[in-house]
């Protein structure tokens, strides 16, 4: 069997939570219990956890994201342009015309949890020092 990673995140409301990732991210559901439910997140099944008092007013630099290919980036960001979504930070691309170039942009699920979306020009740059 393949690793699959893991994360679970408090939400404040779970069928909030569950329009946004799957209508507007496009996640498909996974497993659903009380208080709970999975959804998949490119690969990483995110458990999604009824939990508003552990939903934190900043999150600061805490995040977690996906690198996508170019072509996939810019068909999620088409879809979210179409929809109600909360950039944190709008598509940027930093490093332009280097070996490092990286399209990125920041969003907010319902419950202040920031998901990033990034795409680098060549791949290998994900693993440079």
């Amino acid at each position: 069997m393949e690793p699959i990673l893991h994360l679970s995140i408090p939400v404040r409301d779970l069928a909030e939570a569950r329009t946004f990732y799957v209508d507007v991210l496009g996640c498909r559901p996974g497993r659903v219990d009380d208080g709970w439910l999975d959804v998949w997140f490119h690969g990483m099944q995110v458990t999604l956890q009824e939990r508003p008092d552990e939903v934190l007013a900043d999150p600061g630099v805490r995040h977690f994201g996906v690198t996508l290919g170019a072509e996939e980036l810019a068909h999620l960001l088409d879809r979210l342009a179409a929809q109600p979504v909360r950039w944190l930070h709008p598509v940027t691309t930093d490093f332009a015309g280097t070996s490092r170039e990286q399209t990125k942009a920041k969003l907010l699920d319902p419950s202040g949890n920031v998901i990033e979306l990034k795409s680098y020009a060549d791949p290998a740059a994900a693993f440079d020092d």
